[in-house]
């Protein structure tokens, strides 16, 4: 068994806050505290191939930083998320840092392993050990993907609706989140807590209130 076995996946949605993942296990048990996110900075809209390139070109390069304690390990193989196209691009990225490593991608749909150079995928019998360690990996990868694109797109959502606000700039937006916590919590509180925050006036609390609150008030006419 690989020592230290690496699984990437992309997540986005319809190409707007484009994350990707990084898990690692070690010894066929997953070693949480090596996992890594990646925001995708130079793809636009939702292109997974050019994510994927982008992602181990960073993951790889991080081997090579002058400062020991920036470097991460090698991997002893990389899986990923995905069919040939995904593994074609995953694999250029790693090999254009001058580093080659096994690299394989695990398609979902038939769970057919796809190996570099060579067409035709390969299929484990279902009971193989080695086909469940490398779905945990893969499963697990997307796991960790979509958590934290989820968590990002609440924040999104948060800051939104904050940024509408008038009188609500970037310093008042993060002491009402450092104060609350969630958006949730900000949205039930009474005007006389929202002004407990520290920044948050009577007029800047009276006015985010109502903001927050325009869909519930009612018409007296």
């Amino acid at each position: 068994m690989p020592h230290r076995i690496e699984g990437f996946d992309i997540s986005n949605t319809q190409g707007t806050l484009s994350v990707a993942s990084m898990v690692v296990f070690i010894d066929g048990e997953p070693a949480k505290k090596e996992y890594r996110h990646f925001r995708i900075k130079t793809v636009e809209g939702a292109n997974d191939f050019a994510s994927m390139n982008e992602v181990l070109s960073r993951r790889f390069l991080r081997t090579q930083r002058e400062k020991e304690e920036e470097r991460w390990p090698l991997p002893d193989l990389v899986l990923v998320d995905g069919g040939p196209e995904q593994l074609r691009f995953a694999r250029a990225a790693m090999l254009a840092t001058g580093i080659e490593v096994p690299m394989f991608g695990l398609a979902k749909r038939l769970e057919e392993i796809y190996l570099p150079e060579r067409p035709d995928p390969i299929r484990l019998d279902q009971r193989s050990p080695a086909l469940h360690l490398i779905q945990r990996v893969r499963d697990e990868s997307h796991r960790f993907a979509i958590t934290h694109h989820r968590n990002l797109r609440a924040k999104s959502g948060v800051h939104s609706r904050l940024e509408d606000v008038p009188g609500i700039g970037p310093g008042r937006r993060r002491a009402l989140l450092a104060h609350f916590r969630t958006m949730k919590a900000i949205g039930e509180a009474t005007e006389e807590e929202l002004m407990r925050v520290k920044g948050i006036s009577a007029p800047a609390a009276r006015s985010l209130y109502l903001a927050l609150h325009a869909d519930t008030q009612i018409d007296p006419s």
